[in-house]
């Protein structure tokens, strides 16, 4: 018998696949996704007394199944009467499926993402329907993550789920045109994991956890897509840094300041293995070229040894690519590492009026402070502590500020 832990990750692992089957085989995302989750629920309830079925994912297909035509057959039923309701349901619906159909594709995962990211759902609603089907966290879970009420992310999923209602399932035509939206999903999904926008806790590490799992889903899909591999290197090289980025009472430590000791030395390798072999197949894209400047940080011994030249012309190259302000913003860094000080605010000037909010603010701190304007240093301080959502950024910025007082 399997610990309740092991079958969690089992369910979790699985639900994407038996998601898929249903939706490839019924229709009706919006139903298939509830019979889903109650087939979870049941798998939750019976597995850890009555044991593991042998093929796992067959049960939750066939449970699953079951409660999908029983809700079609009464939805229908209340409409246009059984007989209606019996001629849409498939033959074998009360059965597990026959040994000659076709078994779940693993590749559902991969068109889910591309069903949970379509063009007409906005990034809010990509990232929940995202998490929600893909990922198999509850309503609750995510409305958690992001700090919302249940009932707001309850409704931001359903309106989801009724755009994408009747889209048909499978890769796109042209699937690799919305690859970037399903990699930028995920993306912002690790970002707010690894730092959150707000409330006390610096990290959601589920989140982020979550973000790394189906980028691995994504790799495993796609092993031959560069930014693919590019992206999961990110997470693994910045996702390595976690348990120093913090103290014992959860307050923020600073890249330069952490103990480099504590960074996980396994997740580096495969982070810097991954975009080593990414960047050999030539043309770099803004994943790769990102997750090369997080093995530059992560490889250096020590913050004195970090080769900013490389990082700055690793930054060159992304803002020709992506021409960002969030891009300009960390080169700007880069050049004052390199040129000084100086130079970095030059560049900081530059962005003025393109990109507001705290991190402008506290990175013009750490390059007055740098150049030796204690009082303007304190003030941008000051002004992004009074920005930041997020408890111990905030007190980070303060306290910050308060060494420079006179």
């Amino acid at each position: 018998m399997r610990s309740t832990p092991e079958i969690e990750d089992l369910l979790r692992r699985d639900a994407p696949q038996v998601l898929g089957a249903l939706v490839r085989r019924y229709g009706h995302f919006d139903a298939a996704e509830d019979a889903v989750q109650e087939a979870l629920l049941a798998a939750a309830g019976q597995w850890p007394e009555a044991g593991v079925p042998g093929n796992p994912r067959g049960w939750l297909i066939k449970v699953a199944s079951r409660r999908l035509t029983d809700a079609l057959r009464s939805e229908e039923a209340r409409r246009q009467r059984e007989e209606r309701a019996a001629a849409l349901t498939p033959r074998d619906a009360f059965t597990a499926p026959p040994p000659g159909e076709r078994a779940p594709r693993e590749d559902d995962t991969l068109s889910l993402l591309f069903l949970c990211c379509h063009p007409d759902l906005t990034p809010p609603a990509q990232i929940a329907l995202t998490l929600r089907a893909v990922g198999g966290l509850t309503t609750a879970e995510i409305a958690r993550a992001y700090l919302v009420p249940e009932a707001t992310m309850a409704q931001r999923i359903s309106r989801a789920k009724h755009k994408v209602r009747g889209v048909r399932f499978g890769r796109p035509e042209r699937w690799e045109e919305r690859l970037p939206s399903v990699l930028q999903t995920l993306y912002l999904i690790f970002n707010e994991g690894y730092t959150a926008t707000s409330g006390a806790a610096l990290q959601r590490r589920d989140l982020a956890g979550e973000a790394v799992r189906l980028a691995r889903t994504v790799h495993r899909l796609l092993p031959d897509d560069g930014e693919v591999a590019g992206l999961l290197a990110l997470m693994m090289l910045t996702d390595a840094r976690r348990d120093a980025r913090s103290g014992p009472h959860g307050e923020l430590i600073p890249l330069d300041e952490q103990d480099r000791d504590r960074w996980d030395k396994a997740a580096i390798e495969e982070g810097v293995a991954l975009v080593t072999s990414a960047l050999s197949q030539g043309r770099p894209g803004p994943y790769q070229l990102r997750a090369a400047i997080a093995a530059v940080h992560d490889e250096a011994p020590s913050p004195e040894a970090t080769d900013w030249t490389e990082i700055l012309g690793l930054y060159d190259v992304l803002v020709r690519l992506v021409p960002g302000p969030v891009e300009r913003l960390n080169r700007a860094v880069a050049v004052a590492m390199v040129h000084g000080p100086h130079a970095g605010l030059v560049e900081l000037d530059a962005l003025a009026g393109e990109l507001k909010g705290h991190r402008v603010d506290a990175v013009r701190g750490h390059l007055l402070e740098r150049a030796g304007d204690p009082q303007a240093a304190r003030a941008a301080y000051e002004s992004a502590a009074a920005q930041t959502l997020s408890l111990p950024e905030h007190r980070y910025l303060q306290a910050r500020a308060a060494r420079l007082r006179d």
